[in-house]
This record gives structure tokens, sequence and C-alpha cells, in this order.
């Protein structure tokens, strides 16, 4: 991360035969990097069939316009509370300037626009099957993907792993903390072996009693 520390991000690639899903698109300015993972996946920006977005927080919509730019066909998927922060009717919750000039990169919400608004419980067919969670707190319409078949939450920001350890969402970027805890409570009622979150990546060791032990202790909280 520019002027130092580690800041890993995570987006998360779902493909089914021809049918890619990009879940979030990273930071304004890491454009280059993400068609170079997207590329070794075997998948181009032209080849994507939609974008899944968790919520409406810069590293996560920063490269969507280039995407839109690119492939004017696919499908944008977002919570309808956060639509008009995505598509730039409201402004951003949470505006990261520094971070933006340390990345070199500028930003404009033109273009942006969301074809699916998603519900808690729907289940989106895409690149196979995912129950769409929503997990507000970290931002109001933030939500979670789950897929059955292999038992994995994309957690976006509800989740993070520091130090190879599961911990509930960014305190300081979380404006209704109680909130997002009592979303940690939702997901305990899903069978989860694999996490993959935003920041920090994969966790797959005791995945559920983890998530219950966070839950109930933002109950004490």
């Amino acid at each position: 991360m520019p002027g130092g520390g580690v800041w890993t991000i995570t987006p998360t690639l779902i493909s089914s035969g021809d049918a890619h899903y990009l879940v979030d698109t990273g930071m304004p300015g890491m454009m280059e990097a993400l068609t170079a993972q997207l590329s070794s996946a075997g998948v181009s920006l032209e080849m994507l069939s939609g974008v899944i977005i968790t919520h409406q927080d810069i590293d996560h919509i920063g490269n969507l316009p280039q995407i839109l730019e690119i492939n004017p066909g696919i499908e944008v998927f977002a919570h309808p509370d956060d639509a008009p922060y995505i598509v730039g009717e409201l402004p951003l919750l949470k505006s990261l300037p520094k971070m933006l000039e340390a990345f070199g990169a500028s930003f404009s919400r033109n273009g942006i626009r969301i074809d699916h608004p998603v519900a808690d419980g729907e289940t989106l067919h895409t690149a196979g099957t995912f129950l769409v969670i929503h997990t507000p707190g970290h931002t109001p319409g933030h939500i979670s993907l789950y897929h059955p078949d292999s038992k994995t939450l994309i957690a976006g920001d509800a989740l993070v792993v520091r130090g190879g350890q599961l911990q509930g969402p960014n305190e300081a970027q979380t404006p209704d903390l109680p909130e997002a805890y009592r979303s940690l409570k939702k997901l305990t009622g899903f069978d989860i072996r694999k996490i993959i979150c935003y920041h920090g990546g994969i966790f797959e060791t005791d995945a559920n009693p983890c998530i219950s032990t966070l839950a109930s202790r933002g109950e004490k909280d």
C-alpha cells in the first residue's frame, strides 16, 4: 500500500462455463492489476457476464466505470440501499481522497449503473447458484454471497482476516458497528466452510465457530 504497510484486496471471480462474474472491482488505478489477474484465470474484461458489487466503498467500485466502458453489455448487481451512492445520486458515505492521491488515481461515477437490485434472500443464478445475504452495518446496503454447493461465503467487508485470524469488520470504516455485528449473527445460520474476505483473503479453519464467536462478542459489546 502506498505510504507503508500492507493492504490487500480480494475481488473474486466466479466462473461456470462461459459465464464469468466479478465480485467487486478494486481501487481506481488498479485496472492493470485487475486485468492481469483475470487474464491469469483465462478471462478478459470482454468475457465478463456481470459485476456484483458488495457495497459502495470506493475500493469496491473503483474500476467499475472502466469495466463498463470496455464491456457495456454486462449486468451490474447491487443492493438498493447502496445503489444511489454507487451511481452518484448521493455522495459516498466514506470518501478516501488521500488514498486516491496515494494511488495517483481519480474517480468519477459518470456512467455507472445498477441493472439488477438484489434483495436479502434472493437467489442469483449466475456462474453457479448464490444466495444474497443482506449484511448491513459497514454500509446500509452491504451484501455477502453464499454458495451452498461449496459452502463458501464471499463476505465483502463484513469480515476481515488479519494475521491469519478471522475478525469482525474494520471498526474505523464501519459507521453502524452494532448493526454490523447483528449481520454476523445472520451468518451463523449457514453451513460455511470457506470465507473469502475482501481484506485478508481466504479463511477456512473452523469458519462457523469463528463467526459464532464474533457474533456473540458483538452482542456483549
